[in-house]
């Protein structure tokens, strides 16, 4: 009991540290091995006692820790499987820490691909950076990081801030990343892999080094493309020069999220790394724009805590969408502000927890915090809006802030009513939405839009002329997307010159809304609507075969021939989709079949992305429910990191459980699966 106490009372004053002690710059000296999958490493911090205090806390998960000294004396120590104790040794004012540690993480730090493809990279987004680096789960706790990575030289090595040094020793290579300025703990990052680097320069200076892997050159461009002008554009808007001294961004497999903020150096998913058709379906432009934009919001500047947590992600919704206004126009933006509007009344329903909450949504922080954020811009005018930007960031730069630290900056260059803006956006639940109307109405684009509309439940007959004049002018795509919408339920004969119309306008999205609304192609449409495989999009492109080749069997040989050398995405959409399809087609190709199937079972192993191996296990199982191989792959979902992979993997065993013949299979297999399948698989059979 004696135990369990003093971790109890540790943790309480742990949790009001900052006011006793303050960190102030780390080095840490670590070498990882990717085949133990674990890293030993020397960490050396420098820090101050303010007040006078019993106990010391540095949060360190599952870690040995060993020649611990401070201030160059050996002193004692306990370590509990979450953190380090200091009890002794310190004393008023300046202080070193330096000691050994041994780490084998369960998570945050991931080791994923093999051979060329292997990489390894951290996320530790909250509070988990612990799991790999003796640091600090508290975000007040800022600390100027500075890492030494050894590590094979086959391989890049990035970390945050800037290189300082690099010395290669026959095989191995050591990295000498440095930083000037303070950060929380979860923004310490650290990925490994085979990339190469182009670099550009911003308006004010900052390299802005951007990576790949080689395998990727020809998608650079299209990957990366508007990047400075993103960076030049949010520089000036914010008002706060970037204060990092580099910014870096590389892409990673398997990443858990769409991306991350790290400070000076962004992790992004691989599956935005596109080629120029790619980049009209799914960009990074947004991620781009979003995390850059958190190098202020959250990087500079961090919240308090969980219940000021849109201060980071509503300003980095907002900012992002207002670099795509910048790059593509007012109705580009008020169209994506619209479709926030409207996702956030229909969650409004449900999603009763206001932004001032710990616990509300990621709809409510990121995109009613970006509305919350319009509002006072368009209220109080875009320059003082600016003003009040720039100095809330001089004034609170690398500390922590409240809402109260925002609405205090706003107060300082307007008289505008923030109690009532807090009381009504932050505090209350719901979505104001008639004040979001009144704003997004001052666009004409919009009114249009509004008034289309309302033409949804009149008969095609009054309003096809219209809709016709509507498809034949240069109105903003979504308004005569929603014409093609608005037609789905007419019939063939009566739309079919305006579904001409709508293909003549050589709109990829206006096209693409044509391969969606019709269910069935009728013969003499048929080349009309195949001519939408040759559009810019892998969507497009995939709804097109699935429909052509299910409508039109006597077509399909020729399908199959001209779509052979489709790919599409990162995920391989179209060629696992080719594969499927070749497989299915009786009479193509019998001679290719068997090639045909193992090219598509090996898109499930464990050297491709989860992306591809779902979508290969989904299509072998859509195939034949009763192939041993998928149903084999579909078990080794349930060892991976990613958590969106291993759910697909465990809601499609508990379906097939239902059926006895499963639940023997499974349980035969159980003896060959690694130890973490072995004990997913077994809670699943006992459901």
């Amino acid at each position: 009991m004696i135990k369990y106490l003093f971790v109890f009372l540790s943790s309480f004053l742990f949790a009001q540290q900052t006011q006793f002690v303050d960190f102030k710059s780390v080095l840490g000296k670590i070498t990882i091995d990717p085949i133990q999958k674990s890293i030993i490493g020397e960490v050396n911090y420098d820090f101050e006692v303010l007040k006078s205090i019993d106990t010391i806390a540095i949060d360190a998960q599952n870690m040995t820790i060993s020649d611990l000294k401070i201030n160059n004396k050996t002193v004692p120590y306990k370590v509990t499987t979450k953190q380090l104790f200091l009890f002794k040794g310190f004393k008023k004012g300046k202080n070193k820490l330096s000691f050994q540690y041994v780490a084998q993480p369960k998570q945050t730090m991931y080791f994923v691909g093999k051979f060329e493809s292997a990489q390894i990279w951290t996320q530790g987004q909250g509070k988990y950076t612990s799991h790999w680096f003796p640091s600090f789960d508290d975000v007040n706790e800022k600390v100027i990081f500075n890492l030494d990575i050894t590590f094979d030289s086959k391989y890049q090595v990035i970390a945050n801030g800037i290189l300082k040094n690099k010395v290669e020793n026959n095989n191995l290579t050591l990295w000498q990343y440095h930083m000037q300025k303070p950060m929380s703990s979860y923004l310490l990052m650290l990925a490994i892999g085979n990339f190469d680097q182009q670099q550009q320069k911003s308006n004010s200076g900052i390299p802005l080094i951007m990576y790949y892997q080689p395998v990727d050159f020809a998608k650079f461009e299209p990957t990366y493309r508007y990047s400075k002008l993103i960076f030049d554009f949010l520089e000036k808007k914010i008002g706060f020069l970037y204060p990092w001294e580099i910014y870096k961004q590389v892409p990673v497999q398997d990443f858990l999220y769409a991306g991350m903020e790290n400070t000076s150096a962004t992790v992004f998913s691989q599956d935005f790394v596109v080629d120029s058709v790619g980049f009209n379906d799914r960009n990074y432009i947004n991620v781009n724009a979003h995390e850059l934009a958190h190098q202020w919001f959250g990087d500079v500047i961090t919240a308090k805590s969980g219940k000021d947590h849109w201060l980071q992600e509503g300003f980095a919704t907002y900012y992002a969408l207002l670099a795509e206004k910048e790059l593509f126009g007012d109705n580009h933006f008020n169209w994506k502000m619209y479709e926030m509007a409207e996702r956030l009344q229909q969650a409004a329903k449900t999603d009763t927890i206001p932004i001032l909450n710990e616990k509300a949504s990621s709809l409510t922080f990121y995109q009613k915090g970006a509305w919350a954020l319009h509002i006072l811009h368009e209220a109080v005018g875009a320059a003082n809006f600016d003003k009040a930007v720039a100095y809330y960031l001089k004034k609170h730069a690398f500390k922590n802030v409240t809402t109260d630290d925002f609405l205090e900056s706003i107060n300082k260059f307007s008289d505008y009513d923030t109690m009532s803006f807090r009381k009504k956006w932050l505090e209350q639940s719901g979505f104001e939405v008639n004040e979001a109307i009144v704003l997004l109405k001052k666009s004409t684009f919009i009114q249009d839009y509004f008034n289309l509309l309302l033409l949804q439940e009149t008969p095609f007959v009054q309003k096809e002329q219209i809709l016709k004049t509507i498809l034949q002018s240069d109105a903003y795509y979504p308004i005569r997307e929603e014409v093609v919408f608005q037609l789905k339920a007419v019939p063939f004969e009566e739309k079919r010159a305006l579904l001409q119309l709508a293909l003549n306008t050589k709109n990829i999205v206006i096209r693409q809304a044509v391969s969606t609304i019709l269910d069935t192609i009728p013969v003499d449409f048929y080349n009309n609507y195949k001519s939408l495989l040759g559009d810019d999009s892998y969507i497009t492109k995939e709804i097109v075969m699935n429909k052509l080749w299910a409508q039109f069997p006597e077509n399909r040989k020729e399908l199959l021939l001209e779509s052979k050398d489709f790919v599409g995405f990162n995920d391989q959409n179209l060629r696992i989709l080719w594969l499927s399809l070749a497989l299915l087609t009786r009479d193509f190709e019998p001679e290719n079949k068997s090639n045909y199937y193992d090219l598509l079972l090996d898109f499930t192993t464990e050297k491709y992305e989860s992306a591809i191996r779902q979508n290969a296990i989904a299509n072998l199982l859509y195939i034949d429910a009763n192939d041993t191989n998928a149903l084999d792959a579909l078990a080794k979902t349930l060892s991976h990191h990613k958590w969106q992979f291993t759910k697909f993997g465990r809601d499609k065993i508990r379906a097939l459980l239902k059926k006895e013949k499963y639940s023997t299979f499974y349980t035969d297999l159980l003896p060959r699966l690694s130890v973490t399948e072995q004990v997913q698989l077994n809670k699943l059979l006992k459901d």
